[in-house]
């Protein structure tokens, strides 16, 4: 079993930065796929960002391509999300999630697709 928690949530201003760890522990997920999610409040959980299990494939929501970055640092067994210019619709419970792929080239967007998930971290814009 993969056990995931995320950090680094809070309350910052619109054009302000956060940065959100996933620490993993139970198991390596340095080649499962993961990704961040996030559900604002009456609205379904959407894929934000994702990558593939070897590392080399990402991709981005429409609505925050050239703001955020998924990172992993495989020592730490740990996944990042560098969150820049937040806007007031970026507010929501963001939730990590991982699926082993085993190396994959392949990333998945869809919340079906995962297996372990955080607890979730909550985000609030001000505008």
């Amino acid at each position: 079993q993969v056990q995931l928690v995320e950090t680094g949530g809070g309350l910052v201003q619109a054009g302000g930065s956060l940065r959100l760890s996933c620490a993993a522990s139970g198991r390596t997920v340095s080649t499962y796929a993961m990704g961040w999610f996030r559900q604002a409040p009456g609205k379904e959980r959407e894929c934000v960002t994702a990558l593939s299990g070897n590392g080399n494939s990402t991709y981005y929501a429409d609505s925050v391509k050239g703001r955020f970055t998924i990172s992993r640092d495989s020592a730490k067994n740990s996944m990042y999300l560098q969150m820049n210019t937040l806007k007031p619709e970026d507010t929501a419970i963001y939730y990590c999630a991982a699926e082993p792929t085993y190396y994959s080239g392949h990333y998945y967007t869809d919340f079906g697709q995962y297996r372990y998930w955080g607890q979730g971290t909550q985000v609030t814009v001000s505008s």
